[in-house]
Order: C-alpha cells, then sequence, then structure tokens
C-alpha cells in the first residue's frame, strides 16, 4: 500500500482549516486507502518562544481531536513526534546532507526572521533547520506522499532533494516522497482578512473558527465575516475573496462547488446563514466524541503509547541503515 505520513503541530488550537483541509481528509480517506501515519509533531512547537505546559496540553488536545475526528487506530498510526526518537537520530544526520542555502530560502523562515529583525529581534536556529526535521519526519517512514497545503509543499521538495542526495551519495536509503493537495477546503482563509491563511497559532479573534467552538460562537463569527464591494454573490477568489471563502467553507462542508453555490444565492446574509449551519453541523460530531475522550484520557494515553511503539518500530531500521551508510556506528 502507499504509504503516507502527515503531522500536526500544537502550536495554537485546532481550527476548521485544519479540519477541512487536511485532517477530515485523512480520516474519510487516506487511512482507509493507504497505510497512513499521522502525527502530533510537537518538537516543531519549540521553534519559538513557548510555554512548556501549553505546548504539552495542546499536543494532548490535538491527538484527541484527531481521534474525535475519526482517525482510527485500528487503521492508522496516530503518535506524538517527540516519543519517537528516530526523528531527532535522522534530522541530524539529514543537516549533514543540506546545505545552509536550502535553508535560508526556505519561506516561512524568511518572512519571520525579516518580521523579528524588524522587532530588534532575532530567530531560534531550529526556525532555521526545522524543514530538515521535517524531512526527517517523512523520510523515517518510506513515505510515498505528504498530504499537504500550498505553503508546505517547499518543506515536502527539500525531502525530496535530501532523499535524492543522500541516495546518490551514500547508496539507497529512502523512499523520494511527492506532495498531494486536496481539491477543496485546502486553504481556508481568515474570516476576518480573506487574503490570509486560518492559522491556529494566529491571536483569538472573530476570524477563526475553532473545532471546539460553541454552536452560537461559530454562528456569530461567520455571519460577521468580512464580505466584498457589490451586492451580487460570485464566486472570485481574486476580486471577491471574502465571498469566495465563503464559498469554498460552504462547499467543503457540503461536498459541492463553489463556483455552483455561488448562483444559488441572492444575498449575503443568505450565504452566511446556510454556512454558519453547516460548519455547526459539521463540528458538532467531532465535539460530541472530543467530550467523550476527554472522559477516558488513558485510551488517548494507550492509543499514543502504540502508536509510538508502532512508528519506532517502522522507523528505525531504516534510521539504523541511514546512520550505517553515512559512516556512523549504528547501535
Amino acid at each position: 500500500m502507499t504509504r503516507v505520513f502527515s503531522g500536526i503541530k500544537p502550536t495554537g488550537h485546532l481550527t476548521l482549516g485544519n479540519y477541512l483541509g487536511a485532517v477530515r481528509q485523512w480520516a474519510e480517506v487516506a487511512q482507509h486507502r493507504t497505510d497512513a501515519l499521522f502525527c502530533v509533531v510537537d518538537m516543531h512547537a519549540l521553534t519559538v518562544d513557548h510555554d512548556p505546559a501549553r505546548v504539552r496540553r495542546l499536543s494532548r488536545q490535538a491527538a484527541t481531536l484527531l481521534l474525535a475526528s475519526g482517525l482510527d487506530p485500528e487503521l492508522c498510526t496516530v503518535f506524538v513526534q517527540s516519543q519517537v526518537d528516530e526523528h531527532a537520530r535522522l534530522s541530524y544526520v539529514l543537516e549533514c546532507v543540506a546545505t545552509d542555502g536550502e535553508a535560508r530560502r526556505m519561506i516561512q523562515y524568511k518572512e519571520k526572521a525579516a518580521r523579528e529583525r524588524e522587532r530588534g529581534g532575532s530567530v531560534r536556529l531550529s526556525l532555521l533547520t526545522y524543514p530538515v526535521l521535517m524531512a526527517a519526519d517523512i523520510l523515517a517512514y518510506g513515505t510515498d506522499e505528504v498530504p499537504v497545503g500550498d505553503d508546505q509543499t517547499q518543506h515536502v521538495e527539500l525531502a525530496r532533494d535530501l532523499a535524492v542526495r543522500f541516495n546518490q551519495r551514500y547508496g539507497q536509503a529512502f523512499v523520494v516522497p511527492r506532495a498531494t493537495h486536496p481539491k477543496v477546503g485546502a486553504r481556508v482563509m481568515n474570516l476576518q482578512e480573506p487574503t490570509s491563511k486560518m492559522g491556529k497559532t494566529d491571536d483569538v479573534g472573530p476570524g477563526i473558527v475553532y473545532l471546539l467552538d460553541e454552536p452560537d460562537v461559530v454562528r456569530k463569527k461567520i455571519m460577521r465575516a468580512v464580505t466584498d464591494s457589490g451586492r451580487e454573490v460570485v464566486y472570485d477568489r481574486v476580486a471577491r475573496p471574502g465571498l469566495a471563502n465563503l464559498l469554498e467553507i460552504l462547499a467543503a462542508c457540503e461536498g459541492g462547488n463553489p463556483e455552483d453555490l455561488s448562483g444559488v444565492y441572492e444575498s449575503y446574509g443568505a450565504l452566511k446563514k446556510d454556512t454558519a449551519e453547516a460548519v455547526v453541523e459539521l463540528l458538532r460530531p467531532v465535539q460530541q466524541r472530543h467530550k467523550e475522550l476527554c472522559a477516558d484520557p488513558a485510551y488517548v494515553e494507550e492509543v499514543l503509547r502504540l502508536g509510538a511503539e508502532k512508528a519506532r518500530g517502522m522507523a528505525r531500521p531504516r534510521v539504523d541503515a541511514a546512520y550505517r551508510a553515512i559512516g556512523l556506528l549504528a547501535g
């Protein structure tokens, strides 16, 4: 079977964008058709200033929400990155294959470093090297496909480059992965800033719908979403980003096409009302299952323990082989 790996970073509460763009696809498709691994990549949360207790809390919450969203440990492997040592082991080996220029060309590093310099600060070294850790996450498992949003494609390309380079220099060790992209709902935008992604690390605000938001909170946020000038409801991502975002969210919830839906509505209010109700109904079973899992934390801990054990068994032979290939005395 095709092997799929994907991870989610516990830097904030999971959002509607995380669910529509990734998690629902994992639950409805990937775990049934592929040999799938889904990981809470908590080590990536350490690249910026953070509260250790909050990272642990958000890691548990993210894992619980993955299970609440339908990931079945009988069908896929669910685990936490830091509980599998092979990620850190392989990351250093790949740093010895990557170049400084490759790391500095990563768009997210350039943007975050520039913002810090403007404030007179500096970024952590781990922010520069974390795409190599991401490559290790992927390559340790012989991954064939990595489902990602458009903003992460560059990182998968780096993983591909490092796999090819290592294989050419030291012998065949890694599968060369490829990025895949969901067709609908891949990039849900902020309801108040529809040209910006709905990110979980943003400040709490009316533009972000969180998976655990109460129904009335969801309705309020969507009814207050920014739209565009004019009265006609048309789908145009460039000229009418606010409307396009609402239409894409509604289409993703109902399995429709945003362009077809645009012809159904005569007013912004009607579109917002239907979108709000669609999101509330979409999140209802996830929130109910999350509540049940929170009442049984021992079950979640056991799933993560067994998942890490399985992942470790899958990764260790490949990482040991890479150690030997590059010249280390692997244990």
